[in-house]
C-alpha cells in the first residue's frame, strides 16, 4: 500500500470536540509536525473530515 504524509496546517482551536479527537487519533500533536500513515479507507475518512486543517501528500 501507498504511504501518505499528513501535516497539520491550522490550528485546532475553534474546532469542534470530534474534530480533535480526530486529529489526536491521527497522531497529530503539534502545527507543522507530520506523521506518517498507510493509505486506507479510514485514514481517509478521517482525513476528509478535518481536510480544511491539514495538508495530505503522498510519499514516494
Amino acid at each position: 500500500m501507498a504511504k501518505i504524509k499528513i501535516t497539520q496546517t491550522r490550528s485546532r482551536i475553534g474546532s469542534t470536540k470530534r474534530q480533535k479527537a480526530t486529529l489526536d487519533a491521527l497522531g497529530l500533536k503539534k502545527l507543522h509536525n507530520p506523521v506518517e500513515h498507510e493509505d486506507s479507507a479510514q485514514i481517509m475518512g478521517m482525513v476528509n473530515k478535518v481536510k480544511h486543517l491539514v495538508k495530505v501528500e503522498e510519499v514516494k
